[in-house]
């Protein structure tokens, strides 16, 4: 009997563009596989997330639902925005489901994304669409180290605040000016000496820019130097300059050198992040082994 082959789609995230904003490899099972493999096809893709989608059948939902799982080139992770909206963006666009909801199964609990149709320019109805994606908030506490290190790491840029994602451990950074984040020029061996899993920086946007903030997300401890466009990042984000900017609706602009946009509400009262963001599909194929 022939092998099954494994359809996959490599999907950039959070963008309109190919080519622009996060790759995302992603493949559909029939069923579980186990995790060598899983490891060793994100290897295999090498770039910053391969993420496995496995229908389920259950009577607790309408909507349709799949176990969802993330993998670097060398870990798997608990949380992916990009993935997840390369993943949605897959089904709905290859009609593999019948509905504007899908669920996800996941490290994270359950998480759904929703098919938002395009407001209507002049008159004419677009074909293109946003995903909204709901997300857990990501805590943050204060952190107190010797903040020389991690400004080393980043190019000696000056440090207004610094803590701590609670669930990953990521470093949060905030600079003087979206500026500083635009120009930093990362090492990323002195990165990988920092405590903590990967860094987020931050700065307030150029208010000609149409952004509220900019942020990067450095992570060579998981194989990403530079994360493109990181979704589960903005969980922290968003509160945060919440609470500076006093709105709780974002524009976002990550500036990695490929860039990205994210559309984001934050729901403080069920301590929820909506990312609304744009994908576009740029190949597929099948896994042979």
């Amino acid at each position: 009997m022939a092998k099954k082959l494994v359809k996959y789609f490599v999907v950039d995230a959070f963008t309109e563009s190919a080519f622009k904003g996060n790759p995302a490899a992603v493949c559909l099972l029939e069923y579980e596989k186990d995790e060598k493999w899983l490891q060793a096809v994100a290897a295999e893709f090498n770039i910053s997330e391969t993420c496995y989608l496995t229908p389920i059948t259950t009577d607790v939902t309408s909507n349709p639902r799949f176990r969802l799982r993330w993998f670097t080139p060398v870990a798997e992770v608990k949380l992916c925005g990009h993935a997840t909206l390369a993943a949605s963006h897959t089904l709905f666009s290859n009609g593999l489901v019948n509905s504007d909801i899908i669920e996800f199964d996941t490290l994270s609990g359950i998480l759904t994304a929703k098919k938002v149709p395009e407001s209507v320019s002049n008159g004419e109805a677009k074909e293109s669409f946003l995903i909204e994606l709901d997300f857990p908030i990501v805590p943050m506490s204060e952190f107190s180290v010797d903040a020389l290190s991690i400004s080393k790491a980043l190019n000696s840029t000056p440090i207004i605040d610094l803590k701590k994602t609670t669930t990953s451990g990521d470093l949060f950074v905030v600079f003087p000016s979206g500026k500083d984040v635009t120009e930093l020029n990362p090492q990323f061996d002195e990165i990988l000496k920092c405590p903590g899993r990967g860094v987020i920086v931050s700065g307030v946007a150029p208010p000609e820019s149409g952004f509220d903030f900019y942020s990067r997300f450095f992570c060579p401890k998981l194989g990403i130097n530079e994360d493109p466009v990181c979704g589960s990042a903005h969980c922290a984000l968003a509160p945060y300059w919440s609470k500076k900017l006093g709105k709780c609706d974002f524009m976002a602009y990550q500036a990695s050198p490929r860039s990205g946009i994210l559309d984001i509400h934050l729901d403080e009262q069920n301590q929820r992040v909506l990312l609304r963001g744009k994908a576009v599909t740029v190949m597929e194929g099948s896994i042979l082994v």
